[in-house]
């Protein structure tokens, strides 16, 4: 009889994946508490208007989805412990200068330098230490999970993650109505310092191993770049991506707007806790189709997710909707990486699959400006409510069919 001890979820992880699993719960409470109100702070609190707010917005979260191709390297150099501590300084500092803008206190420097380029300036800064994040948490998920469990391990990352993105605007909408929406930052600001003095004490370095310098980074991503046909599925991707955004950008406006109902941050939690009571099943469900089928019934239900919401102008229609986005979202998501491996030549699938956030970040740069463009113009402009989420849907059909397109005339011609 093995005297080997089975390797389980109890012995299966050692203590710093643990820790940093809870240092990402709590970065992502802060992150998507901040998130959930970003727009309506930037639009109707700093003064910007819903234009300029959604712009900034997505450029925001598109840098966070994007600077972490770059920020592994540094990383890997100065290792997961001191990056850690670095992004939450940062993430610390950066939320306060943010809410700063909100502030009685902040006005003399932002009228000093002028509200855009402030905001522009601390919202570039703050997602300069958040793309330190995902290099970090998963790196360190990676090594110190067992061989056995890391499918477990990952699992219960996203698991976390999407706790967080649901308790976050749950925390923001109470600080905002009992102490003011500029305070939803310095809360934000605070977890980070919190974070910041958890990381020093109990976060212990798991080691790296790989030593790219910043000059191989970006070799690599010239090779990247120059494979157009990869380049052209992630880019008809980030049509899922602008989409989702939208939950952020422009559905608040909406909500409040539209239906009336002051406390958006709640329906901007159903696709967190949706996420997190369908994954498992979904996964279940699909887990033998082929990727492209899952991947295309994902893009379907989320875009008729938007349909719905245009359909009723009613809260129980946008919960539905929102709800409905969120199955499409775990039917597609898993089966999204599967079929980007399968995509990459088979001695690059790592560094091909470094770019796998590039839809993510796309989408906000897009999502942002678009989502800015359609408050301005159907609710701002003229109440024509229903025909931002016919546009977005819009957007998400023809995603759907370039995909299939591009399945059949790339990938099966290939084969």
């Amino acid at each position: 009889m093995s005297s080997e001890r089975a390797v389980t979820w109890r012995n299966g992880f050692k203590p710093t994946f643990w820790v940093a699993n809870i240092l990402e719960l709590f970065e992502r409470l802060a992150f998507y508490g901040s998130k959930a109100v970003l727009a309506v702070y930037l639009a109707d609190k700093v003064g910007l208007g819903a234009q300029a707010a959604g712009s900034l917005a997505g450029l925001y979260s598109g840098l966070i989805f994007s600077l972490p191709i770059i920020a592994g390297t540094f990383v890997d150099r100065y290792g997961f412990r001191r990056a850690l501590m670095t992004c939450f300084a940062m993430f610390c500092l950066g939320y306060y200068l943010i809410g700063l803008a909100g502030l009685e206190s902040g006005q003399g420097i932002v009228a000093a330098m002028g509200k855009t380029t402030y905001v522009t300036t601390v919202l570039i800064f703050t997602a300069i230490g958040g793309s330190l994040i995902k290099p970090c948490i998963v790196g360190t998920v990676a090594k110190t999970a067992h061989s056995d469990v890391k499918a477990l391990g990952y699992s219960i990352y996203y698991t976390l993650v999407n706790i967080g993105g649901a308790l976050g605007p749950t925390l923001a909408l109470f600080v905002r109505e009992n102490l003011g929406i500029e305070y939803v930052l310095v809360m934000s600001s605070l977890t980070s310092l919190l974070l910041l003095a958890g990381t020093f004490i109990f976060f212990k370095e798991p080691g790296t191993d790989n030593n790219r310098t910043l000059a191989q980074v970006m070799r690599d991503m010239l090779l990247v770049f120059r494979n157009a046909r990869f380049i052209s599925f992630l880019v008809i991707f980030s049509g899922f991506w602008i989409m989702f955004w939208q939950i952020f950008y422009s559905f608040p406006f909406y909500v409040t707007e539209v239906l009336h109902f002051n406390r958006f941050e709640l329906l901007e939690t159903v696709d967190a806790w949706t996420i997190i009571l369908v994954s498992v099943p979904m996964a279940a469900l699909v887990k033998k189709w082929r990727p492209i089928t899952a991947m295309l019934l994902g893009f379907v239900l989320a875009s008729v997710s938007w349909l719905i919401i245009a359909g009723s102008p009613t809260i129980t229609a946008a919960i539905i909707g929102i709800a409905m986005f969120a199955f499409g979202e775990a039917t597609q998501s898993p089966r999204f990486y599967e079929y980007v491996a399968d995509l990459a030549p088979k001695d690059q699938v790592g560094t091909f699959m470094g770019f796998a956030f590039l839809p993510v970040a796309i989408g906000s740069f897009v999502g942002g400006p678009l989502g800015g463009w359609l408050v301005q113009t159907y609710l701002r402009d003229s109440m024509h409510p229903a025909m931002m989420w016919y546009i977005v849907a819009g957007i998400g059909f023809v995603s759907t069919a370039l995909i299939l397109l591009y399945n059949l005339v790339f990938v099966k011609k290939t084969a």
